[in-house]
């Protein structure tokens, strides 16, 4: 096995490249895989995530790949995730400029006119997932004709995001004298479809095992209550440095890097919620180091691979077995150690030490109190974090709010009107209905505001909110109250419930002496 890159026979130029990176000695799978890719034939990578892939097949492409024209590359990658194609173009790009030869990431979430203006100029290598691939593809913007040689990473996590009849698709118009180079973390009937319809007389090469090796990495299982997390887990981001920090939801995500933020830890912070844009602009920060700690969920942190990455915290224990070797294998990558520290809720004891038991793991679970000189620090707020907008009343809601006695709302402990109050100088008694002597609510319309005094005839008449009072029929007005009805409900044009308006008919409706609109004729007999 080559102990160098010199010793796999790469260019001068590439060679320089490498060493600018400080990247000196080959992992096993790219000492495997680059002189079967430099000698042209088709390979078949079983390798996990982090084993050093992106160099194995990327240094033979950029070595091999030749100068493309307008709208027609020479090489093509595909990828399942934004942050992956990303990823790759990023690794890549200090080889390719040795080289004399351009990349191009190409994904949905962002703007196609960088993406277009690029493929119009003339790209030799496009890095893409399938979905907008394809877009640029029905639009006349990209053709896939002169492409001989292509590169399907993670194909098993195409398999999974459904990815695979738009991969066929897509190798389907590419040059049928083409190399092709799969890589997968694991080998299922799925992969095996792609493998014996696209390729001829692949090479193997199968290095580690399907999921990360959580064994090469220390584990901690802290149980802390939930007042302590904040201050423990800027402990932690301090002690170890480069740290992803996994919550359970999109809401705890932003929530912990705001507080991070509030006790001095410089976080950067990622989920399915956030633009293209600032997703990438997190992880970028976080890659250079202007971060300490990214802070993502499960699905978010899918296809990032981040080397250096001293420590993983589980602030939320993950759902299943399985997201945890996920998290985990974030560290400890590529021969590098790591250390695994997870928070466990008192109430989710158990339901942790049932994880350890599946993943393998007979780890000890440490009670751990209050004691860091952060554990002082003041949670934030829901609405200081301006989280949840829409809980306060809309305006024009009517709704009134304030805090108690202070004359910006209601006073919760009196809200309901017509409860005594334990000061002699209210002016309770003034609100009493002068005919029941009983507490009446505050009249809110002119139709349920009663008159000042006690007025004969005025039977079936509601006192602001108190009983009916029935009155002998002799007592009934005479004359009508201003919009009664003296036809038994119904208006002049015979419809119930309803009266015509002036702003219908086109004309006022005559009026009577005191100003009140004349009733309808009432029946006789």
């Amino acid at each position: 096995m080559a102990s160098s890159f010199a010793d796999l026979k790469l260019s001068p130029d590439a060679l320089r490249a490498l060493e600018a990176m400080k990247i000196i000695e080959p992992t096993p799978i790219q000492a495997a895989v680059i002189p079967d890719a430099l000698a042209g034939r088709d390979v078949l990578g079983k390798a996990p995530t982090g084993s050093g892939k992106t160099f194995g097949f990327g240094l033979p492409l950029l070595e091999l790949v030749d100068k493309a024209d307008p709208r027609r590359p020479r090489g093509l990658v595909l990828a399942p995730t934004r942050e992956l194609a990303e990823q790759i173009k990023r690794d890549l790009m200090p080889v390719a400029i040795a080289l004399d030869r351009s990349l191009v990431s190409i994904y949905g979430g962002v703007g196609m006119g960088k993406q277009i203006a690029a493929l119009r100029q003339g790209v030799d290598v496009v890095i893409a997932t399938p979905g907008r691939l394809l877009d640029l593809m029905d639009q006349g913007e990209v053709a896939l004709d002169k492409v001989d040689r292509v590169v399907v990473d993670e194909a098993d996590r195409m398999a999974d995001m459904g990815f695979l009849p738009d991969v066929r698709q897509i190798l389907d118009l590419t040059s049928a004298n083409r190399q092709t180079v799969l890589f997968s973390a694991t080998l299922d009937r799925a992969v095996e479809v792609v493998t014996e319809s696209y390729q001829t007389d692949p090479v193997t090469h199968s290095f580690g095992g399907e999921e990360p090796d959580i064994t090469q990495m220390s584990h901690r299982f802290l149980r802390v209550a939930q007042p302590d997390k904040i201050a423990l887990a800027a402990d932690i981001i301090d002690t170890h440095g480069t740290t992803m920090v996994f919550c359970r939801t999109r809401h705890g995500v932003d929530r912990l890097s705001r507080q991070l933020k509030q006790v001095g830890i410089k976080a950067g912070w990622i989920h399915g919620g956030r633009s293209q844009r600032q997703r990438d602009a997190a992880l970028l920060a976080f890659i250079d180091g202007r971060v300490q700690a990214l802070v993502a969920t499960d699905v978010a942190a899918r296809g990032i691979h981040v080397d250096n990455v001293a420590c993983v915290l589980h602030y939320d224990p993950p759902a299943d077995p399985k997201d945890y070797v996920h998290r985990s294998g974030r560290t400890a990558r590529a021969g590098s150690s790591g250390d695994v520290v997870c928070f466990v809720p008192r109430d989710q004891t158990k339901k942790v030490q049932s994880m350890q038991r599946k993943v393998g793991l007979n780890v000890k679970i440490e009670d751990v109190g209050p004691g860091s000189d952060r554990s002082g620090a003041r949670p934030v707020t829901d609405d200081e974090l301006g989280l949840n907008p829409n809980r306060e009343p809309k305006k024009g809601t009517g709704k009134r709010r304030g805090k108690r006695g202070s004359g910006k709302g209601p006073d919760r402990k009196n809200a309901k009107v017509g409860r005594q109050t334990n000061d002699p100088s209210s002016d309770q008694r003034d609100k009493k209905d002068p005919w029941t002597d009983k507490p009446r609510k505050k009249a809110t319309s002119t139709k349920d505001r009663p008159n000042d005094g006690p007025q004969p005839g005025a039977a079936g008449l509601k006192m602001g909110g108190d009983p009916v009072i029935d009155r002998p029929d002799s007592t009934k007005r005479s004359t009508p109250r201003p919009g009664a009805n003296r036809s038994g409900g119904k208006t002049q044009g015979g419809a119930k419930g309803k009266s015509k308006k002036s702003s219908r008919s086109g004309k006022p409706r005559p009026k009577n002496k005191s100003g009140f609109n004349k009733p309808g004729r009432r029946k006789r007999g």
